[in-house]
């Protein structure tokens, strides 16, 4: 996995930030209608194409198998109606989120691409039932799941990412720290010398 994950509400940003370097991509449009996003999702298919991106989509697994997506995000909410067999008969990778032992122990038993563990520190981008998990809690977490690639997400800025790769991150996801920014693009830039 590369060091470097974006997480982005619109497919605008990607057609901005892909260019600049980016390969690693998440499109998660939480309060968008299906029409919208299905526009969204095409227009980030395609730019993550033009450039030799991973494209991820949050949640939505049939918007991902319809379009023929590879790779998919999923919630612990949605990993109850998300359909495994399909997904794995159209070759469809997936990650999955995780906050407590018994969360991992179970995303594990679906034997996915990647475990996500957040928020690692405080974070605005909405209200978390999870108190920050920490880099004590982050390295535990690589312990228990081995080889298999770990993300951290949940408050993460690039002067925090030397200590979040030392406690055995994978992957650094993320989203305020751009989508808020007054200049995503020096902001990506940064992200991008960060984790190279």
């Amino acid at each position: 996995m590369d060091r470097f994950y974006l997480i982005t509400p619109t497919a605008d940003l990607i057609e901005r930030l892909v260019p600049r370097g980016v390969r690693l991509v998440q499109l998660r449009a939480k309060e968008m209608f299906t029409a919208d996003l299905r526009a969204h999702a095409l227009r980030a298919q395609a730019i993550c194409r033009q450039h030799g991106a991973q494209l991820i989509l949050n949640d939505h697994w049939q918007l991902a198998l319809d379009l023929g997506l590879d790779f998919i995000h999923l919630g612990q909410e949605d990993m109850d109606s998300a359909d495994f067999a399909a997904l794995a008969r159209a070759g469809i990778r997936f990650g999955l989120s995780t906050h407590d032992e018994a969360e991992r122990e179970r995303a594990l038993s679906f034997d996915p691409a990647y475990i996500a563990l957040g928020p690692i520190y405080p974070t605005l981008l909405k209200q978390m039932p999870w108190a920050p998990q920490g880099l004590e809690r982050l390295a535990a977490w690589k312990a228990a799941i081995g080889t298999r690639p770990l993300v951290a997400i949940g408050g993460l800025t690039p002067e925090r990412l030397p200590g979040v790769f030392a406690a055995g991150a994978d992957s650094a996801a993320v989203v305020t720290d751009i989508v808020t920014a007054k200049d995503p693009e020096a902001r990506c830039d940064l992200w991008l010398r960060a984790t190279r």
